[in-house]
């Protein structure tokens, strides 16, 4: 097991799905894997927000994670754990331990007001149930439905030797500079806070959009310019227009990757006016040579 910092550009990744969402798609696995592989990323994340991790049976979680760990070579795979309850998480996170995950992420469960205690406990069990390995938390507030006090953090880096970091996904900025003086390695989620979390310290980035564009995340993270930071948020502004999973499954199709448009219910895949308009303005931001294998599609 990998005990080593993770650092640098680091892909949210999507999961691909078929029969109307209802079932993985085993063979889609592998193309999208060497995508990511050959970008140049640090790591990967699987199962997160843009995975759609929290809408999956756990047994299809355990095998997202089986391949990910067996169809990853260069790239550290990160992956998230969170669930409804301590123990689905704590089990979720003891497989992909043994499955070959170099890290462990778990976002705060959520629909109800958990106390500080509870957090804490949460946490501590999921990081115990992984250990050694590196654990993560993963922050998150519009999706956990709170933000998880600086002080439970510090709390669990206390009982947790294995702690390592933190995703924040959060914006503005003032809701994720707290988090960066805990002395944990910090990830920013929100692509156009990336800049400014790399000159206040942070680890590097967690990306949604380098589920379907990991070069130009990459280059960001590695060489912040303006352009690079203008195009990263027009790219999350054309993603974001419709629904995000179904967006970026629809990019990736149209560079030639074999992803199905299929999301898991309640999500919906985009209609077909909504798909033209997207890949529309991804041509329009990135050029035409980007989606020039989409025939093979």
């Amino acid at each position: 097991m990998a005990q080593e910092r993770i650092s640098g550009a680091v892909g949210a990744a999507v999961t691909p799905l078929r029969d109307d969402g209802e079932r993985l798609d085993l063979d889609a696995f592998e193309p999208l894997l060497e995508l990511y592989g050959a970008s140049g990323l640090d790591g990967l994340l699987v199962l997160g927000t843009t995975g759609e991790g929290m809408l999956l049976e756990d047994g299809e979680r355990r095998r997202v994670a089986e391949l990910a760990a067996s169809g990853l070579e260069a790239l550290r795979l990160i992956v998230h754990c969170g669930a409804q309850t301590t123990a689905q998480t704590c089990a979720l996170a003891a497989h992909a331990a043994e499955a070959g995950a170099d890290a462990v992420a778990v976002i705060g469960p959520p629909y109800f007001p958990f106390t500080a205690r509870e957090l804490v406990a949460h946490f501590v069990a999921a990081a115990a149930a992984c250990a050694p390995l590196p654990f993560y938390i993963y922050e998150y507030a519009e999706r956990s439905g709170y933000a998880v006090p600086v002080a439970v953090v510090e709390d669990v880096g206390g009982r947790a030797p294995n702690l390592m970091g933190m995703k924040v996904s959060d914006v503005p900025w003032s809701r994720v500079e707290p988090y960066l003086g805990t002395g944990l390695d910090i990830f920013i989620g929100a692509e156009s806070l990336i800049c400014e979390g790399l000159e206040h310290g942070a680890a590097g980035a967690v990306s949604g959009v380098a589920a379907a564009f990991p070069e130009e995340v990459l280059a960001l993270v590695r060489d912040p310019t303006p352009d690079r930071v203008a195009l990263l948020r027009s790219l999350r502004r054309a993603l974001s227009e419709h629904p995000f999973q179904p967006s970026v499954k629809v990019a990736l199709r149209s560079r030639g990757v074999r992803v199905r448009p299929d999301v898991r219910a309640p999500l919906l895949p985009l209609p077909p006016e909504a798909a033209d308009r997207l890949r529309g303005e991804l041509e329009r931001l990135l050029g035409a040579e980007v989606f020039a294998g989409r025939a093979r599609a």
